[in-house]
């Protein structure tokens, strides 16, 4: 019998509607995934909002950073127009108004931290946890991951419950001493760098191993065979119809 090939889909679905946009997050059921990757990084008024690039250029009509932003300037802004007509007018969403839709829909949801350079690591980790208090969602639903091991570190003192993944692209050498100072659940890597050996010292470990962004099936077999518990996919639909 095969192995289930869990999934996660990486900001919402986002090879079928925009990225970290409600529409890709009300695709995510029907598409076979469980799991919702977004990310989150501060308005310049300290509200938590759900968008990946360091400025709005990439994937909404406006210009200029997100820290720089309010929250009334970034939610003027059309974060779907730039994928297809039809998503003309989705806004970037808040991580309170995506944690209220995950909550509902029951959904597991994994928060990555983006901290670009200049970020105040403590803010960000500080109103993230404001938003998860006053959402009241369950602490079991959420997974923190991060690049950046400070903000996980800081995660784990604010927020002990939550499960906190480290993101690499490559796995370092000295893995596990920063994996220990975050008593880390997961360890997230691109798909591209992983090697059999760094997956089963992961694994020995006693860690999750995730892999992201193959949105090919094709590409991550020998993976799954290697001991990766989940793939991290803008195309989750594609690994539930391999998964026979």
């Amino acid at each position: 019998m095969k192995k289930e090939h869990k999934t996660t889909a990486h900001r919402g679905v986002s090879s079928l509607a925009p990225e970290n946009t409600m529409a890709a997050f009300k695709l995510v059921k029907e598409q076979g995934s469980q799991w919702i990757e977004i990310d989150v990084q501060l308005s310049a008024d300290g509200v938590p909002m759900v968008i990946h690039d360091q400025t709005v250029n990439r994937c909404t009509n406006g210009r200029g950073k997100v820290s720089e932003m309010s929250l009334s300037q970034l939610k003027m802004l059309d974060a779907g127009g730039w994928f297809g007509d039809m998503y003309v007018g989705e806004r970037i969403p808040t991580l309170a108004e995506t944690l209220m839709y995950v909550k509902e829909a029951g959904h597991d949801l994994n928060i990555e931290l983006k901290v670009y350079p200049g970020d105040n690591v403590h803010a960000l980790c500080d109103k993230v946890k404001l938003v998860i208090d006053e959402s009241e969602i369950p602490l079991s639903q959420i997974l923190f991951s991060s690049f950046d091991n400070e903000a996980l570190h800081q995660m784990m003192r604010i927020l002990p419950l939550v499960r906190r993944g480290q993101l690499w692209q490559k796995i370092p050498d000295d893995a596990y001493s920063l994996l220990h100072k975050i008593e880390a659940y997961s360890v997230h890597c691109d798909y591209r760098f992983l090697t059999e050996q760094k997956a089963q010292l992961i694994k020995e470990a006693g860690y999750q191993l995730y892999c992201y962004t193959p949105n090919f099936p094709e590409l991550v077999e020998k993976h799954w065979q290697w001991g990766v518990d989940m793939m991290i996919t803008d195309d989750p639909k594609a690994y539930a119809l391999t998964a026979d």
